[in-house]
């Protein structure tokens, strides 16, 4: 009986933990190519935004309309360069990478553009996801 027991509380301990060990969805990562489509998401998961930039021209990429009641950018902007290169170099194309969290179940428009701040010119470039979070 003893036996028993300690088998039975031993197999409800491991599927509380397993339960409980339940593993968050990978992250989603786009790019231009995505441009104009749509991804679909769950509450918590990330997903991130690489987009090809070069900052040393001025232009960055910025956020122009997200809902952040659905879609919220974590910190800011991450720039990565070229891996075959080994140190920067001035001019050297890269990535600007975005962070998004999933906050809530609904739907959003996440519309990027590429432009010079500075500037009161259209956008060189624009990148636009239709996000549904559920």
């Amino acid at each position: 009986m003893r036996k028993f027991l300690g088998s039975t509380i031993t197999i409800m301990v491991l599927f509380t933990l397993l339960i409980g060990c339940e593993s968050m969805p990978e992250p989603v990562t786009v790019g231009i190519e995505q441009s104009g489509q749509s991804v679909s998401l769950q509450v918590g998961q990330t997903m991130i935004v690489r987009l090809e930039s070069n900052p040393t021209t001025g232009y960055t990429w910025e956020v122009k309309q997200v809902d952040p009641a659905v879609l919220a950018q974590q910190g800011e902007a991450e720039y990565e360069t070229l891996e075959t290169q080994t140190t920067p170099m001035v001019g050297q194309g890269g990535w600007q990478v975005f962070r998004f969290e999933a906050i809530s179940t609904g739907q959003t428009t996440l519309e990027m553009v590429y432009r010079r701040p500075w500037e009161d010119a259209p956008p060189e470039s624009s990148f636009t996801l239709q996000v549904m979070v559920n």
